[in-house]
C-alpha cells in the first residue's frame, strides 16, 4: 500500500479545513486556538536552533577561508537581496484599488516608538535580545560568536557539542513539522469558515503577486545575472538548478536539496576545463551551508506580505514607511519569518492576527519560497565560487542589454499582473452593511423608543431622581442617533449600540423600564438640569472639564483615544500634531470645543476650529473642513460608512480622554448607584465584551452568519420553522446605511 508523503498530508489538511470552513461556517472558529498553538510550536525552536547554529557555521571556517570568502559572498548575497527588495517595492503597484476600512484595532493607538538602531543591532545583553525576540540583536551576536569562535586552538570539541544541539533542536523542529497537517487544518478552516467572500477573493492578490515575483527572480533575474557575469550561460544555469527547483517545489524544504545543488553546481565548473578551476568547486561546498543561514531570496520576497496585510486591511503602507518596511523586515528575517512579520506588523500598526493568514498562505507561498531560495542558494554559490577562481567578467554591452530588457519585462509583468487583478478581485465594499446589520449581543433592548424630544419630566421637589425613577417605574435615557458606535439606528431601524445595551442591562437591574429620546447637544446640560427632560445621556460623551461643571457624570466607563478624522491621502499631514503648525488655513471640525479647540490651538494658533453637532456634517461637506477630532474608537466605526477616510492617531500626541454618564446635578444618588453599577461590569466582563463587539467588531454573536452549506443548504442548525435558503448574504437592493 503506497505511504502518502508529508507534502501529500499537508494539501489533504488544507483541502479539509477549507471544506469543514465552507461547511459549518463560522463556527469553525472553535479550531483557531488549535492553529494558534500550532504557530507558537514553530516558533519555540527557532531562536535556539538559530543562536547555536550561526556559531557553527562561522565557526567551521578558518581565518583564511573567511577572508576569501567574505567580501564576494556578502557582496554578492547583498545584490540579490537588493533584486528582491526591488521586486517588494514594486508588486504593490499590481493591486487593484479598493475601497476598505476596519473597526478600531489596538494597533492603531499603539505609540510608534522611533527604532534606536544602536540598541536594536548591539545588544548589551543578549539574552534579553533573545527573551524579547529582538532579531537584530540576536543576529549580531551569533555572527560574532561564530567569527570569534574561527580563532580557538581547541574548537573541535565545542563544534561537536553545537552540532548536537542543532540535531536535537532540528528533532523538534522534525516532530512540530509533522503536526503541520493538523495545524493547516485548523488555520484553514477558521480562515474558510469565517473570512467573507470579499477577503476570500482579495487574497488571490497576494498569491498571485508572490507567484509572479517568484517566477521573475527564478527564471530571469537570478540566472541571467549569474550567465551576465560568468562564462556560464542561461540555459546552463537553469539545467544545473533544474531538479533541485523541482525537488524544492514538491517537497517545501530546502534542506533536502542543498546536497543535490552542490553536485550540480560543481558539475558546471567541471564542464568549464580550458579555465583554471582553482578552489572553486570547494568553494561551493562552503558557500552553500553559509548562505543557508542567512535570508534568502524566497524569505526576503515574504516582506510582501506586509503592504498585502495592509491593503487588505484599509492600511496601507505608504511610500514614506517602505524604508522602514525593508530595513526593519530584512534583518527581522534573519531570525525566523514566524516571529518577523509580526514585529514588522506591529511597527507599521497593521493586525498582527494577519498572520494567521500568511501561515494558511504557505501551504503554496512555501513552496514558491523554497524553489526561489533554491536558485538564491545556487546564484550565490556560482558567483562566489567563479570570482574565487578568476572567471568574473564584467561586460557592459551584456549587462546593458541584460538591465533594458529586465526594465521592459518588469513593466510588462507588473501591468499585465495589475490588469488581471483589476478584472478578477472583487471589488465590492461591503463593510457599510457590516455594522449597518449589527445587533444586540448580551441584553436585548425591550424599551420605547422614541424620535422627539421629550417633555419635562415631573418630578416633586423633595423627591430625588433616584426615587423618581422607582415611583415612575421608567428611566428616561437621552441618545444621540449619530453616536456611533455607541448609539445608531442600524438597517433595521433598531436603535443599537455599546451604551444602548449598557443602559437596557442597567434599567433591568433596577426593575424598570427604559425610554430613549433624542436630545440636542447643544442644550445638554439644560435637558437634565433647567427642563428636566432626561435621567441620564448615552452617546460616547467625553467627561471634559467644561461639561462635568454642568453636569453630574458616572464613573468613567471607556478611556477613549483623542484622533484626526482625514481624506485617506491626507493621512501623512496629520501624523504628527506638531505638523498642524505648518498647513495654511487649517479648519478643524469638533463636536466639543472649549476642550478640543484649546488642544488644537495650543499648537496651531492659526487653526480654525468648528463646532459641528455631528460627524455626518463633516462627511457630508468634506469641502468645508480638513479634519474631524473624535474618538479613534468612534471614528474607525464611521470610516466603515465612509471608507476613503482615515482615523489618524498622531505619533507625538497620544491623548486620552474618559467617558460616562451624564446625569442631572442634584442626582448624587444614582450617579453613586451607576458608578457602582459600571464598576460591576467591569469586573464580571461586560464592559469587555461590549467593547470587542461593538468597538473593536469581534463579536459573531446575534449577528447574521455567514453563508454556509450546514446551515443555509441543508437547514441543519437552524431556529425550527425558518426554512433552508441559499440566498446571498447581504442587503436588498436599496437598502441604506444608518444615518
Amino acid at each position: 500500500m503506497m505511504r502518502l508523503s508529508l507534502t501529500a498530508w499537508i494539501l489533504i489538511g488544507l483541502g479539509l479545513g477549507i471544506c469543514t470552513g465552507i461547511f459549518i461556517g463560522e463556527r469553525a472558529e472553535i479550531l483557531n486556538p488549535i492553529g494558534t498553538g500550532f504557530i507558537r510550536l514553530l516558533q519555540m525552536a527557532v531562536l535556539p536552533y538559530f543562536i547555536v547554529s550561526l556559531p557553527l557555521g562561522f565557526g567551521r571556517l578558518s581565518f583564511e577561508e573567511a577572508k576569501l570568502l567574505g567580501v564576494r559572498l556578502a557582496g554578492f548575497s547583498f545584490l540579490l537581496w537588493m533584486l528582491g527588495i526591488v521586486l517588494v517595492l514594486l508588486l504593490p503597484l499590481t493591486f487593484p484599488m479598493i475601497q476598505s476600512a476596519n473597526f478600531f484595532s489596538a494597533n492603531l493607538v499603539t505609540p510608534n516608538q522611533p527604532v534606536d538602531f544602536v540598541e536594536l543591532y548591539i545588544p548589551a545583553n543578549p539574552f534579553r535580545s533573545l527573551s524579547d525576540a529582538v532579531i537584530p540583536g540576536v543576529v549580531v551576536f551569533g555572527i560574532a560568536l561564530g567569527v570569534a569562535l574561527i580563532g580557538v586552538p581547541q574548537k573541535k570539541q565545542l563544534l561537536t557539542i553545537l552540532d548536537s544541539l542543532a540535531d536535537a533542536l532540528g528533532r523538534i523542529t522534525g516532530f512540530v513539522v509533522r503536526l503541520t497537517p493538523i495545524g493547516v487544518f485548523a488555520l484553514a478552516a477558521s480562515a474558510a469558515g469565517t473570512m467573507t467572500l470579499e477577503d476570500l477573493s482579495r487574497l488571490q492578490v497576494y498569491l498571485i503577486a508572490y507567484s509572479v515575483g517568484a517566477a521573475l527572480l527564478t527564471f530571469w533575474l537570478v540566472p541571467m545575472l549569474v550567465a551576465s557575469l560568468t562564462p556560464f550561460r542561461y540555459r546552463d544555469v537553469l539545467r544545473a538548478t533544474r531538479d533541485p527547483l523541482v525537488t524544492g517545489f514538491t517537497t517545501g524544504n530546502l534542506l533536502v536539496v542543498l546536497a543535490m545543488l552542490a553536485e550540480n553546481c560543481k558539475h558546471l565548473f567541471q564542464e568549464q576545463e580550458e579555465l583554471s578551476r582553482g578552489r572553486a568547486e570547494s568553494v561551493v561546498d562552503v558557500c552553500l551551508p553559509i548562505a543557508f543561514t542567512f535570508p534568502n531570496l524566497g524569505v526576503v520576497l515574504l516582506l510582501l506580505f506586509i503592504p498585502f496585510a495592509g491593503w487588505f486591511t484599509g492600511n496601507p503602507v505608504e511610500l514614506a514607511d517602505y524604508p522602514k518596511l525593508c530595513l526593519l523586515g530584512f534583518f527581522s528575517f534573519f531570525g525566523s519569518v514566524e516571529i518577523g512579520l509580526p514585529f514588522v506588523l506591529q511597527q507599521l500598526r497593521i493586525p498582527t492576527d494577519m498572520f494567521q493568514l500568511h501561515v494558511v498562505t504557505l501551504v503554496y507561498i512555501g513552496r514558491l519560497a523554497t524553489m526561489l531560495a533554491v536558485m538564491h542558494l545556487a546564484g550565490v554559490s556560482l558567483l562566489t565560487a567563479a570570482g574565487n577562481a578568476g572567471w568574473l567578467q564584467f561586460r557592459p554591452r551584456r549587462l546593458t542589454m541584460f538591465a533594458g530588457v529586465t526594465v521592459v519585462v518588469l513593466i510588462a509583468c507588473v501591468g499585465a499582473t495589475r490588469g488581471i487583478l483589476q478584472t478578477t478581485v472583487d471589488q465590492a465594499y461591503s463593510k457599510d452593511q457590516v455594522i449597518a446589520s449589527m445587533q444586540s449581543i448580551q441584553t436585548e433592548l425591550n424599551g420605547k423608543v422614541s424620535r422627539d424630544i421629550p417633555e419635562p419630566l415631573d418630578i416633586p421637589a423633595d423627591t430625588s431622581v433616584l426615587q423618581s425613577i422607582r415611583e415612575r417605574g421608567v428611566l428616561h435615557v437621552g441618545y444621540d442617533p449619530g453616536g456611533m458606535p455607541f448609539s445608531f439606528f442600524n438597517r433595521e431601524d433598531q436603535l443599537v449600540g455599546f451604551d444602548v445595551e449598557m443602559t437596557q442591562a442597567l434599567a433591568d437591574e433596577l426593575g424598570v423600564s427604559v425610554e430613549y429620546h433624542p436630545y440636542d447637544k447643544g442644550q445638554m446640560a439644560e435637558g437634565l438640569n433647567g427642563e428636566r427632560r432626561y435621567d441620564m445621556l448615552i452617546g460616547g460623551l467625553f467627561a471634559t472639564t467644561r461639561r462635568v461643571e454642568k453636569m453630574l457624570f458616572s464613573e468613567a466607563y471607556l478611556d477613549l483615544n483623542l484622533s484626526f478624522i482625514v481624506p485617506d491621502h491626507r493621512k501623512h499631514e496629520f501624523s504628527r500634531f506638531t505638523n498642524l503648525r505648518s498647513i495654511d488655513r487649517l479648519r478643524i471640525a469638533v463636536l466639543e470645543r472649549p476642550y478640543f479647540g484649546a488642544w488644537i490651538q495650543n499648537t496651531a494658533p492659526e487653526a480654525e476650529v468648528v463646532l459641528i453637532d455631528s460627524p455626518q456634517e463633516f462627511f457630508e461637506k468634506p469641502d468645508n473642513y480638513d479634519a474631524l477630532v473624535m474618538s479613534a474608537e468612534a471614528g474607525s466605526a464611521w470610516t466603515l460608512l465612509y471608507p476613503s477616510y482615515s482615523v489618524v492617531v498622531p505619533d507625538d500626541a497620544h491623548l486620552k480622554v474618559s467617558v460616562g454618564y451624564p446625569m442631572p446635578l442634584e442626582a448624587k444618588r444614582l450617579q453613586d448607584v451607576v458608578s457602582r453599577w459600571i464598576e460591576l461590569k467591569k469586573n464580571d466582563g461586560t464592559i469587555d465584551s461590549l467593547y470587542a463587539h461593538w468597538i473593536e467588531g469581534q463579536s459573531t454573536k446575534n449577528r447574521r452568519a455567514r453563508w454556509n452549506v450546514m446551515t443555509d443548504l441543508l437547514g441543519w442548525g437552524k431556529p425550527e420553522g425558518e426554512p433552508a435558503t441559499l440566498a446571498k448574504e447581504g442587503s436588498e437592493e436599496g437598502d441604506e446605511p444608518p444615518s
